[in-house]
């Protein structure tokens, strides 16, 4: 009986390229670690920024485009390292501060105006009412996330998951709305309404 298995090679294919990275990588890789390391505030955003500079490098060659032979890697691996790193600490950076603003929106947004729409009293009735209204005459984008938000408990995650828009612009529609009904409510104050 013959056998018809055939047999695969599973080894990576080795190129031309590839053989030429492995010892200079051999040679300079702790160092480039090393100086990705002073550049990013982690060991594994440093790893990942050196890993995204030798992907460059590698394309760059493949393609034919890179100017320079051999010789020139070194210093295209410093100043792509380099890049990489700012753009990493910019994009956490950014990523920090719209997850403040999350955190700072729930804590504070709502609060003046959760209240009075479920405490019963005269005092209370007026303002409920502007409240009402105002929630009315919101863009219908702002209306839904409030509601979401304030009367179905729901985490901005959630109430993006349920309207398919991101954490943040659930966060940001809830805030303008917010905003929009505190207006409401000033020139309310402003007018004796309340």
């Amino acid at each position: 009986m013959a056998s018809t298995e055939k047999h695969v090679n599973l080894a990576p294919k080795q190129n031309k390229n590839s053989s030429r990275f492995r010892p200079w990588l051999d040679e300079h890789g702790s160092k480039l670690l090393l100086f990705a390391r002073q550049q990013t505030r982690s060991i594994a955003d440093a790893e990942d920024v050196l890993q995204d500079a030798l992907v460059k490098l590698a394309r760059k060659v493949e393609e034919g485009s890179f100017v320079g032979g051999q010789d020139s890697w070194l210093a295209f691996i410093y100043t792509q390292i380099r890049r990489e790193a700012i753009d990493l600490g910019r994009k956490d950076d950014r990523r920090r501060k719209r997850e403040e603003n999350v955190v700072k929106d729930e804590r504070s947004l709502g609060r003046d105006i959760e209240m009075p729409l479920f405490e019963e009293g005269e005092s209370q009735d007026e303002t409920r009412r502007i409240l009402i209204e105002g929630m009315k005459t919101l863009p219908k984008k702002f209306s839904e996330v409030i509601s979401m938000k304030l009367w179905g408990e729901r985490t901005f995650a959630e109430i993006g998951e349920a309207l398919d828009i991101s954490l943040n612009t659930a966060a940001s529609r809830y805030r303008y709305g917010i905003e929009a009904l505190r207006k409401q409510l000033a020139t309310a104050r402003l007018n004796g309404d309340i």
